[in-house]
C-alpha cells in the first residue's frame, strides 16, 4: 500500500531556532502550523507557512532572538531590508512578490500569537509592506507553436502516449499542474465534455469544459496505455508514472518543460505556460473574461485580466 500523506503536524520538523525552550519562535510555529491544519488548510498552503515562517526564524537565531516577545518593528523592517538585500544563488534578488509573501506570513503568524496572548500587540500591524509589481506572462505560445509542441511526444510508446494526453489535457482545460496531477479516471466525463477539479486552489470544487480532441487522447491513452502502468492495486489516478503512482508536481514540470524546449519555438515554460496559452487564445477568440476566471478557478477577476 502507498503511504498515507501526513499532515505537515504530525511530519517531522528540522530543527529551526532554540528547539529547547518550549516558548520559543520555533515551538510558537509549530503551534501555529497545527491550528491552520486544524482550519482545515491544505497541506500545502501549510508547508510554504511553514517555509516562510522559517526564514524570519533563522536570521533572527543567527542574531540571538529566540522568542516572539523580543521582536519589534525595528528589527522586522531590518529583516524587511534584508530580504529586499538578499541574492540568491544565481545572484539574483527576490521577486516583490516573494518579500511580500514572506513578510505577510509573518504578519498573519504574530497577529495569531496576540490572539493567543502570547503578544501585547503585533509589530507587524503598521509595516509598510513592499509593492507588488503586475507582470504579464513572460511568454504565450501561439496556436501554431501550442500545436508543435503537443506533437513532440512519440504516441507509439507507453509514457509518450500519456504525456501526450497530460499536454492535451493542460492546454484544452488550463487547469493548474497539481489539479492533473490529482485526477482520476472518474473524473472526466466524456459525455458531458467535462472535468471535475476536486478541492482546487482554496479547496474548492469546479467543473470545466474539455474539448473532444482532449478526450479522444485521454480515452487512448486511458484504454491502451494505462493499464501497463498500474501496479498492484487500482486507486483510480488519472495519470501515473512509470512506478505506478500518480506524477508528483516536479515531475509534471520537468516533463512539460522538456517537450516546450525540444519544439523548438524559442519559447520557454513549463505547465503554467499551457494555462496562459489556452486562457489567451479563449480570450481572442471571443470568450468572456469571467468566463475565463471560472474556468481557471481565479478567486479574483483582476488574476485572471
Amino acid at each position: 500500500m502507498r503511504k498515507r500523506q501526513e499532515s505537515p503536524c504530525v511530519r517531522r520538523f528540522s530543527p529551526a531556532g532554540d528547539v529547547h525552550d518550549p516558548d520559543s519562535l520555533y515551538h510558537h510555529m509549530l503551534r501555529y502550523l497545527a491550528h491552520l491544519t486544524v482550519r482545515n488548510y491544505s497541506v500545502s498552503s501549510v508547508d510554504i507557512r511553514n517555509e516562510q515562517l522559517r526564514y524570519l526564524i533563522r536570521w533572527c537565531d543567527e542574531r540571538g532572538l529566540t522568542r516572539p516577545q523580543q521582536l519589534d518593528r525595528p528589527i522586522l523592517e531590518a529583516y524587511q531590508r534584508h530580504l529586499f538585500y538578499y541574492r540568491k544563488k544565481n545572484g539574483e534578488p527576490l521577486a516583490s512578490t516573494n518579500q511580500h509573501a514572506r513578510l505577510n506570513a509573518v504578519h498573519q503568524w504574530l497577529r495569531w500569537l496576540v490572539k493567543q496572548g502570547h503578544l501585547l500587540y503585533n509589530p507587524a500591524a503598521d509595516l509598510e509592506m513592499p509593492r507588488v509589481e503586475k507582470r504579464l506572462p513572460k511568454a504565450v505560445l501561439t496556436a501554431n507553436e501550442a500545436e508543435a509542441v503537443l506533437a513532440v511526444p512519440d504516441v507509439l510508446t507507453t509514457l509518450g502516449l500519456r504525456d501526450r494526453a497530460i499536454l492535451e489535457t493542460f492546454y484544452s482545460t488550463g487547469m493548474r499542474r497539481k489539479e492533473l496531477s490529482e485526477l482520476t479516471v472518474q473524473s472526466i466525463d466524456a459525455e458531458r465534455g467535462t472535468v471535475m477539479i476536486r478541492q482546487g486552489k482554496g479547496k474548492k470544487d469546479r467543473l470545466i469544459p474539455i474539448g473532444a480532441r482532449a478526450l479522444a487522447w485521454i480515452a487512448k491513452y486511458r484504454d491502451t496505455a494505462r493499464p501497463g502502468l498500474v501496479v498492484g492495486r487500482d486507486e483510480g489516478g488519472l495519470f501515473l508514472n512509470s512506478m505506478g503512482d500518480p506524477m508528483d508536481l516536479a515531475h509534471l514540470s520537468n516533463l512539460v518543460r522538456e517537450y516546450v524546449d525540444k519544439a523548438n519555438t524559442g519559447k520557454k515554460g513549463s505547465c503554467h505556460l499551457l494555462r496562459h496559452t489556452m486562457a489567451t487564445l479563449m480570450l481572442e477568440n471571443g470568450a468572456d473574461t469571467r468566463v475565463i476566471q471560472e474556468i481557471l478557478g481565479h478567486a479574483s477577476l483582476e488574476s485572471t485580466q
